[in-house]
């Protein structure tokens, strides 16, 4: 009999709109990627360099299971010099990607039924860590006149006895959008632990984005390297926790991980530490995809009220073409041979929308939306 929880788990769209444009490819079709959130750059080459020595000197054994000593000075050190906040190497747990960071957070915070405020539309899959964990996401709805940003009251509405913690992300995933300040200020000084989900921090362009750490020290932060140092593969995130928390942490890490990847750690503290160069040529071509992305969307009658300013997402209301976000993106994909995720992936304050990725070239994206202007128009399809 197979298990409960891995029986129920709902599937992440995304990946399935991806897995079907694979096969279309693998049949020959030309398929342009707007639905997946992966920087289409290479590593920078400090990070290619460390990598490639760290292989050469030998250092391919296991590490501590918190993480390399001097990939968790590096990160205290970006978060001082970025945020003006204080956090000791000894409450960093560095993993195999964000993913098991998230994992353990939930393991060490969550009992059966207790409750984590998520908001509506969010990333995908923080309800199914929840909810494997036995835990029990409880969704606060964020609109689109907001720029989806939470509303510190209705955050506060939804507390109950059960309440572990409230998590935020931003940048947004799938929204692009940021938490103001003011916002973030307001639900740091609610009293469940805040659960931050920075991994697309760096990727801001216009104001700028604020680590919960600023605001308080009960909270859990959680951050990678994957997005802003285009690291993907190499699967290298890191949690930053309350001390009290990091002993279970670092006992959940042995048993079930042991420890990152000694490679990526090395080539982690290049990224932190070179390539600053790198990372603002990305993120000037990022901005001038999303500029491009935005006008293109808008004028092809796709809502957009609030302008993203963060992450490489557009998250654009659809509901003038139709009201079911899953078989609009499945057709487009069908049709346009063009991919995209639909809103219903995060959550049903999504549907009606879709996700439009810019970690494409902008080449590749003039092409897709063509692509779907014609798919709009009800113009000559594509044949197989």
């Amino acid at each position: 009999m197979i298990a409960k929880r891995a029986e129920e788990i709902s599937p992440f769209i995304v990946m399935e709109v991806l897995e079907k444009a694979r096969e279309m490819e693998r049949r020959g079709i030309d398929v342009i990627h707007l639905e997946v959130g992966e920087p289409d750059f290479d590593i920078p080459p400090a990070v290619k360099e460390a990598t490639c020595r760290a292989l050469d000197e030998g250092l391919t054994h296991y590490t501590h299971s918190l993480g390399d000593l001097e990939l968790r000075q590096a990160i205290c050190e970006h978060y001082q010099k970025t945020y003006g906040a204080t956090v000791h190497p000894e409450q960093v747990v560095v993993t195999s990607g964000t993913s098991p960071a998230m994992m353990l957070v939930f393991a060490a915070l969550l009992e059966q039924g207790d409750e984590v405020i998520v908001s509506d539309p969010g990333y995908a899959c923080y309800p199914n860590f929840i909810r494997f964990l036995g835990g029990v996401p409880a969704a606060v709805h964020v609109y689109e006149e907001d720029g989806f940003q939470y509303r510190p009251e209705a955050i506060s509405e939804r507390i109950t006895e059960k309440t572990r913690a409230i998590l935020i992300n931003s940048p947004s995933n799938p929204t692009g959008n940021l938490l103001s300040e003011k916002t973030m200020r307001s639900i740091s000084e609610l009293s469940p632990y805040i659960i931050s989900d920075e991994i697309y921090h760096g990727l801001v362009y216009e104001g700028r984005e604020h680590s919960i750490l600023e605001f308080t020290d009960h909270a859990f932060v959680l951050n990678g390297f994957s997005k802003l140092y285009a690291m993907t593969g190499l699967r290298l995130g890191y949690l930053i926790a309350p001390p009290k928390f990091v002993r279970p942490i670092q006992k959940m890490q042995q048993n079930f991980f042991i420890c990152a990847s000694s490679l990526a750690q090395r080539a982690g503290i290049a990224a932190l530490q070179n390539t600053t160069s790198d990372v603002a040529e990305m993120k000037r071509i990022y901005d001038e995809r999303r500029r491009y992305v935005i006008r293109r969307l808008a004028s092809l009658g796709f809502g957009i009220t609030v302008e993203p300013t963060g992450a490489f997402y557009v998250f654009a209301n659809a509901r003038r073409f139709s009201g079911d976000s899953y078989q609009l993106a499945f057709d487009i994909l069908e049709k346009a041979h063009v991919g995209v995720t639909p809103g219903i992936d995060f959550g049903k304050g999504g549907e009606g929308y879709l996700r439009f990725s810019y970690a494409n070239s902008l080449k590749n994206i003039k092409e897709g939306l063509d692509r779907i202007e014609r798919y709009l128009n009800g113009g000559t399809q594509f044949n197989e």
